[in-house]
């Protein structure tokens, strides 16, 4: 928060971006909700299946299909691609679609080598066969890395920076302002005023006061007794 106010470019620009979330796959685990809801305010998540190779075609198709099910039942907010604009040519439109109707992003991993058809490629080598990272016809990894680094990179920059950035900049700041207030009124109470002392001057008129109260009550008892005597002289 002290540093933005210099460089507020440089924070934005090491922000993270995405969350890759790795599920199994056969359906969302507890841990899985708890995690995405945990980021969804944060960051941009891409939910991804682990392991496709050791699935058929037809199983990640049923597979993807529950998991945005159980993703929509739960409320969980994962990455939303935008809408294409009408003057955008048919090919990327439809490739936007396609992107759009993989997820959640069926990949696999390797870190080795092997030869497929004359060629080194990044797989696996199983008994039965090569299951190839970039090949479209195996896995989504290639989709998976469109969508990052070419097609939807810029988007997900600005939801980083004009969403998940500023609602958290506004929480912070929400959050520093109570705690200072908080503080203000511990530090702060109500303050006791204390009684004014009279002056001499003001001890005197009130002595005067007094005392030509005390002389109007007695000449009162006086006037009242010549009175009651007068009353008693005419009675007998």
């Amino acid at each position: 928060m002290k540093a933005e106010n210099l460089y507020p470019q440089a924070i934005c620009a090491h922000a993270l971006k995405c969350s890759l979330r790795f599920m199994s796959n056969y359906r969302l685990r507890p841990v899985d909700i708890e995690f995405m809801k945990a980021l969804q305010d944060k960051v941009n998540v891409v939910p991804l299946i682990a392991k496709a190779d050791c699935l058929t075609p037809l199983e990640i198709k049923k597979l993807k299909e529950r998991l945005r099910e159980e993703i929509d039942k739960y409320g969980i907010k994962i990455y939303q691609f935008p809408d294409c604009d009408s003057d955008e040519d048919e090919e990327f439109k439809q490739q936007d679609r396609e992107l759009k109707e993989s997820t959640p992003f069926a990949v696999i991993g390797s870190n080795t080598v092997v030869e497929a058809r004359g060629q080194r490629v990044r797989g696996r080598l199983y008994p039965w066969g090569i299951v190839e990272v970039e090949n479209p016809s195996h896995c989504d990894f290639v989709k998976l890395r469109t969508m990052l680094i070419r097609t939807h990179m810029h988007d997900l920059k600005d939801i980083t920076s004009d969403c998940h950035y500023e609602n958290y900049r506004a929480l912070c700041i929400q959050t520093m302002t109570s705690k200072m207030n908080a503080d203000k009124r511990v530090e702060s109470p109500i303050p006791i005023l204390p009684l004014s002392t009279p002056d001499v001057e003001t001890e005197k008129l009130i002595k005067m006061k007094d005392d030509e109260v005390s002389g109007c009550l007695r000449l009162n008892n006086a006037l009242q007794e010549v009175l009651h005597n007068q009353d008693a002289d005419v009675n007998r």
